[in-house]
């Protein structure tokens, strides 16, 4: 039976196991308390997908660079939530029969699991304790910056984003999602650190942590509208489950650019191919932030080439089909400018398919 593990401290032996050991060291998803300076704690989840070890790596090295070889002395309290710990022995971002460990927070669509109960159990558990601000740490499979998600555009939550990168991404879909649940409770971000094994997304990553556990406060005034760079997920683009997939010169019924990663942030034109596929039907489904079936109006099919009919920015296209079918294809983006003259403006859309208004 799936069941929360919760623990008031951490044995400086966890702090030498790394992400594929955890689930021998703690059996299943655990929550860990740790003391502070200041009140309340700073929640940080990790390993929600079990092959983005990120997280992990950054938050051992922070929490043994504050222990002095007898105890913690951390200058904010933090609660640190370790997820997907059995696809984490695997290197799998989850494991056949298991959901997406960041689809199943309060919240989230689907019929109920054992996984949606343990996610409400970790949120009710801190928001009895109560939050400074919440942290979910990931990695991603493409080519793509460090960037920053936000679900709200409250001047707070845009701070604390704005902290780890000027580029920042609001979304309102995928629901489920561990930002999405904590958001009610305190400033909530997802951090994209770039690809697993790569030491610069674990030293940001560190950084940002050890930066917000030395915060006092998060600003309640709005930023300056040139302190960061705001693009909204328009839609997700999925791939049909039926479908072989494969890329350059593969022989399958979605055959992909071999580069294709390398649109990732980029505007690019309508025109832009982005699929070969030898089955006449469209392979390749559009949704859009509120659900919606739209794939006629991003994608065209001409002949056997697939592309797109407007401008967009992707985000997180992947060569990774495993990933693909776990998740997504990737998502369509578009910039948002400030509305206005004032610094801290709200944001308005830019025009369509991702071209600026400034």
């Amino acid at each position: 039976m799936l069941q929360l593990r919760e623990h008031h401290r951490l044995s400086p032996e966890l702090l030498q196991t790394p992400a594929s050991g955890l689930a021998r060291a703690l059996g299943g998803p655990t929550l860990i308390h740790l003391p502070g300076e200041r009140r309340p704690a700073l929640f940080v989840s990790v390993l929600l997908h079990g092959n983005e070890t990120v997280g992990w790596e950054a938050v051992r090295r922070l929490l043994n660079r504050y222990h002095d070889g007898q105890a913690l002395d951390l200058p904010r309290a933090l609660s640190l939530f370790i997820g997907n710990v059995t696809a984490a022995a695997h290197g799998q971002r989850r494991l056949p029969g298991q959901p997406d460990y960041n689809r199943v927070w309060p919240g989230g669509e689907g019929p109920e699991t054992p996984e949606h109960r343990l996610m409400a159990e970790v949120v009710e558990r801190m928001a009895t304790r109560g939050l400074f601000a919440s942290v979910d740490l990931h990695n991603n499979t493409g080519l793509n910056p460090h960037y920053a998600c936000v679900n709200r555009l409250e001047p707070r939550f845009l701070h604390l984003a704005a902290l780890f990168s000027r580029t920042l991404v609001w979304f309102v879909r995928p629901r489920g999602v561990q930002s999405q649940a904590m958001a009610a409770y305190c400033p909530a971000v997802t951090l994209e650190c770039g690809r697993v094994g790569e030491r610069r997304g674990v030293d940001h990553a560190m950084a940002f942590l050890d930066a917000c556990l030395n915060l006092s406060e998060i600003p309640d005034h709005p930023p300056s509208r040139h302190d960061f760079d705001l693009f909204h997920t328009q839609a997700q683009v999925l791939v049909d489950a039926g479908a072989s997939l494969g890329f350059g010169t593969a022989e399958a019924d979605l055959v992909f650019p071999p580069d294709l990663d390398r649109l990732n942030f980029r505007e690019i034109p309508a025109g832009t191919l982005f699929a070969w596929a030898r089955d006449p039907r469209m392979p390749l489904q559009v949704r859009d932030d509120r659900g919606r079936e739209v794939t006629s109006r991003y994608f065209e099919r001409i002949g056997d080439e697939i592309r797109l009919r407007v401008p967009a920015m992707p985000s997180m296209l992947t060569l990774d089909t495993q990933v693909i079918r776990q998740d997504c294809l990737c998502y369509l983006m578009e910039r948002m400018s400030p509305a206005g003259s004032g610094s801290g403006s709200p944001p308005s859309r830019g025009a369509r398919g991702g071209r600026s208004s400034r």
